[in-house]
């Protein structure tokens, strides 16, 4: 990491809004060592994508953010920062259980259930990144999901007995390092291989939702921007961005 000389710092706290914006505000007043953590016991606020909230038990789940510098990475290609990171998670949870994939962009499932969801927020200089938080919540020990969630699941619930955080978090983290200098060391063509066998979905044809309706299509290709391509049954491939594209499920 850029700051070799500086050991990651991990900042625990019982109750927040959101790591990513408590890690954020922090920043403004002080400088942190690359890699350094905050984890909450509690999120009262916890986002997720595009507004989404992110439901969380108070103590039962692994809620936590990590800020990074890459600032040799293009901003163009800021999507290796969520490939590694989901990586990371995928690799982690496979210690306990297996059937972990990632689901286009950066959302982890156990088979057809969401285990793990991430914001990443990147700020840019220039032509380069600058600053990347990364806020990630991985459902540990929750026996019960209240929201309107449609298929979260925990740790707990496929393996049958509760899990130590602090050994999950411990595990991540020694794994995500790894991975950060395999990015600081240009290996990417080796993380994006790596992210396209670990998608879910990715061999076969299954049902997809744009603006125009469901269709059938499979995974052709992710590109280095993180859109996604996918290709029709008639091998007409179509481009995504980000929510423009979703995969269906039944009923």
């Amino acid at each position: 990491m850029n700051n070799v000389e500086a050991s990651p710092r991990i900042i625990r706290l019982e109750e927040i809004t959101s790591t990513n914006s408590y890690l954020r505000q922090l920043l403004f007043k002080e400088s942190l060592p690359e890699g350094s953590v905050v984890v909450a016991q509690t999120q009262t606020a916890g986002r997720g994508q595009i507004g989404n909230v992110w439901e969380s038990e108070t103590g039962k789940n692994l809620t936590f953010s990590i800020v990074l510098y890459p600032d040799c990475i293009p901003a163009n290609r800021q999507f290796l920062i969520s490939q590694i990171t989901s990586l990371s998670v995928k690799e982690t949870l496979e210690a306990y259980t297996n059937d972990v994939a990632v689901k286009w962009p950066n959302d982890i499932y156990w088979k057809d259930k969401k285990i793990c969801g991430m914001l990443i927020e990147n700020d840019l200089s220039g032509h380069n990144m600058y600053c990347s938080i990364i806020g990630i919540g991985i459902n540990v020990n929750q026996a019960v999901f209240f929201s309107d969630a449609p298929n979260p699941v925990s740790l707990c619930q496929i393996i049958g007995k509760e899990i130590d955080k602090e050994e999950l978090l411990d595990r991540f983290l020694h794994i995500f390092y790894n991975y950060y200098l395999l990015l600081l060391q240009d290996k990417q063509n080796d993380i994006r291989d790596a992210y396209r066998s670990a998608l879910y979905r990715k061999d076969g044809f299954f049902p997809f939702t744009d603006e125009n309706g469901t269709f059938e299509a499979c995974i052709y290709d992710i590109e280095l921007t993180g859109h996604l391509i996918l290709q029709l049954q008639d091998g007409c491939l179509r481009r995504y961005a980000f929510k423009e594209v979703s995969y269906s499920f039944p009923k």
